[in-house]
């Protein structure tokens, strides 16, 4: 299980330096002791009230770039406290990742409190989402209406095996990805539109995208 070791002490203190390490040593322990295996080891010096963490930044870049299945903490309160605990937690699930913690000597365990809160979040963004869909779908068709074909926008030919080239709006992509929408979701609202396309594909479409663009300039 590829997983990402996670450490947070609340202040930049010397002090605080030996909690840091010590947590660092323990899930390191931990880890190899369930059998992890440790992708990265990820520090942080920051209040769990905030969000804006380098350390919690790059875990979720990374998150979204490589195979991730778990986060190990020592305890919850790593991750946070109030609700930037809850909006971490919201976007971990959101991808699929699993959080183990010492403290539970396994997966975490959320109180009945949190677990509501995440469910009542989770309501609430797949309605946005739904709606978001729903105003890009009568753009589409509006666009389709008027005389746009979004196949005229592929640059490529068939791939190397063979196998038919998806056709895929490419400029919807890119628009959705400026967006800071996830290559996941990207290709649910594709999908959608009817396009049978997975997150690869739409990630390896952008990739090939952002290269001609290098190309042109």
């Amino acid at each position: 299980m590829n997983t990402i070791i996670y450490c947070r002490v609340s202040t930049k203190k010397h002090t605080q330096e030996t909690s840091l390490e010590r947590q660092e040593i323990e899930l390191l322990e931990i880890a190899q002791k369930w059998n992890f295996q440790v992708v990265k080891v990820i520090c942080d010096q920051e209040s769990g009230y905030d969000l804006d963490r380098p350390g919690v930044l790059e875990m979720l870049d990374i998150i979204k770039e490589d195979k991730i299945d778990a986060v190990l903490i020592q305890d919850e309160t790593r991750l946070g406290r109030g609700n930037a605990k809850i909006a971490l937690l919201h976007c971990l699930y959101k991808e699929g990742i699993k959080v183990y913690s010492i403290s539970h000597q396994g997966e975490l365990e959320l109180s009945e409190s949190d677990s509501m809160v995440l469910s009542i979040v989770s309501m609430v963004e797949e309605y946005q989402r739904k709606l978001h869909n729903l105003k890009i779908k009568r753009g589409m068709r509006r666009a389709v209406e008027k005389g746009y074909r979004p196949e005229k926008n592929l640059n490529g030919h068939g791939n190397e095996n063979g196998r038919d080239r998806i056709e895929l709006p490419i400029e919807e992509i890119v628009r959705l990805r400026n967006n800071e929408l996830t290559f996941a979701e990207i290709a649910a609202t594709l999908r959608g539109f009817g396009f049978d396309v997975s997150k690869a594909t739409v990630h390896r479409r952008y990739q090939d995208y952002l290269k001609q663009i290098e190309t042109n300039e």
